[in-house]
Formats: C-alpha cells, structure tokens, sequence
C-alpha cells in the first residue's frame, strides 16, 4: 500500500481538472484557487525541508529566493516586454547566485545565530527591492497580464513543478548526498572529523532549496499577475509560513510538505471567510503550530502511528 499510494494521490491529482466539467462534482474556480496554492506552498515546503529538515540549517530567509523568483518573472515583463515564462529560466541562475552569497556569508553559523542572518538577508532583500525604484518599481509593484483566465493550464503547470520537486529530493536523500546532508545535522563536527566537507554539502542543500524556492515565486508572479515587495518578500506570509507548513506536516518527511500545506492553505482560506476573524488567522497559526510542537513534535506525517493510535483505541469494555 505504502508504494501503490503515491501513483494513486497523482493519478488523483491529474485527474482533478476533469472535475470542473463533472454536472455532479463540479470543481469551481474558488476550490481550484485553493488547491493551486496549496500546491505552490508545497514545493516551497519540499525545498525548504531539504535545507532545513534533512540538512538542518533552519532558514529565515527563504522569502529572498521567492522574491527573487517572482522578480524574475516580473521584470521580464516590465523591463523588457517579453513573456513573465522566461522568467522561470531566469530565477535559476539568480536565485543560485543569491544562495551563494547567502551560504558564503552565513553557513559558517551555527543555532541561532544561523536563523537571524538569513532572517536578515530576507528583511535586506526587500528593502532593497523597495527603494530601487528604476528597476522594481518600488512599492507600487508590478502588474502583467495574465495569459489564461482558465485556472486548468495553471493547475497542470505546478502539479509539474511539485511532481519534479518531489522526485528530484527524493533521489537526492536516497543517495550519498542525503546521507551526507543527515550527518550534517545530527552532528557536524562528526561528520567533518569523518572527512565530509560539510560547507560543500550545505551550500549544495541552499543552492538546490533556493532555485525550487524561485522556482514557486515565479510560478506565482504569472498566476497572480501582481507583486511587489512586501508581499513576495514577506517574513510572515512567505518565510514563516514555508516554516509552518513543513513543521504542521513533518520535518524530513517526503510527504509532510503537501500534508503541512494542505491544511494551512485551507485553515487560511476558511478563516477569512469568517466575519471579524478574517485577519486574524495567523493567531490561528501560531496556537496550531504550538499544539503540534507539544503533541505531535514530528508533524502529522512523521507522529502519524501516534495518530492512528489514538483514533484506533478501544474504548474500556468493548468487545
């Protein structure tokens, strides 16, 4: 079963469109909206937790990468009339290059000294991109023009991106590179007493985490159709909410992004629908995710036995 589940969730996925020409399960184009996010945050989840999760240097700052990415995509439209599509070719080698000044700056922290300077590099990322002017449009951000107004095409396009993500990680922590990244972070200086030249394997953590992350960015700039940098380089709606969907779902767990994001999204979603909470809902957030550190500190995927037992106990004098 645990083999079989994968194909049975894509073939599931890839089939979901279909529903929105069902006459009985109509899918409209709210619940597409939600599900197409959902996905976006999952693959922002996936790259976050092979940084963090498998080679644990807990980023901040993963806000710089999506910004980065969704600039990219931008500005290809703004600067130079040209398709926001090139910008997801673009974001790759920005987004490495950011990565790479990041990790020369900051890898060689270690706890929390780590997690403030790349909370830091996000924070200067966006007020740099705010005051450059010329070339972001500052603060008033950036409009294109959407290419589809069926959400379909856009649906199938990061289902691509999350299918891609899922299986590039999953071979990377199955061969000597995860092994590597999970000595990292169990112990680093055992692991560079073995001989393992841990900035090397770090900095291949970040760089990979940084080009899905832009990645996602960019998806979002041509979906979305504006940005600016407050909401693309947001630490509390892009960098801790990435935190938040891995941490919900499970910590070095392949399947914990999607889980994490799935019920963030939806948790967000429903909250602003309801009156006078609408603005509330990362309060909502916080007391999740400290219900899930103190009860379930490996996310729902990674404590899921500890779930099972407790939906399968038998109540005293049953049979």
């Amino acid at each position: 079963m645990k083999r079989t589940a994968p194909y049975l969730v894509l073939a599931a996925l890839v089939l979901l469109p279909l529903m929105q020409y069902s006459p009985v399960l109509r899918l409209g184009s709210d619940w597409m909206h939600v599900i197409i996010m959902a996905i976006m945050w999952t693959v922002t989840g996936m790259a976050w937790n092979l940084l963090g999760g498998y080679c644990g240097q807990v980023s901040f700052g993963h806000a710089a990468f999506f910004g980065m990415g969704s600039y990219c995509a931008a500005l290809m439209t703004f600067h130079f009339q040209a398709s926001p599509w090139w910008g997801f070719l673009v974001s790759i080698p920005a987004t490495a290059a950011i990565a790479m000044i990041m990790g020369f700056l900051v890898l060689r922290l270690r706890g929390p000294y780590f997690v403030l300077a790349t909370l830091a590099i996000g924070e200067v990322m966006r007020i740099t991109f705010e005051n450059l002017v010329d070339l972001t449009n500052g603060t008033k951000g950036i409009t294109i023009v959407r290419d589809w107004v069926d959400k379909t095409p856009y649906y199938c396009i990061i289902l691509g991106l999350a299918v891609g993500t899922y299986l590039l990680i999953k071979r990377m922590i199955g061969s000597k590179w995860g092994y590597y990244f999970v000595a990292v972070r169990e112990d680093q200086d055992a692991a560079e007493s073995l001989g393992i030249d841990t900035t090397r394997y770090k900095t291949i953590a970040l760089v990979v985490s940084a080009i899905l992350t832009g990645l996602a960015g960019a998806f979002y700039t041509v979906y979305m159709g504006y940005i600016d940098p407050q909401v693309v380089f947001s630490l509390g709606d892009i960098s801790i909410l990435i935190i938040m969907v891995v941490m919900v779902g499970g910590v070095a767990t392949f399947w914990g992004p999607a889980v994490g994001a799935v019920i963030m999204i939806a948790l967000s979603e429903y909250i602003r629908t309801i009156p006078y909470l609408g603005t509330a809902y990362q309060t909502f957030f916080g007391i999740l995710l400290i219900v899930i550190i103190i009860y379930l500190p490996n996310g729902l995927v990674g404590d899921y036995r500890k779930l099972a037992k407790l939906f399968t106990r038998k109540t005293p004098g049953a049979a």
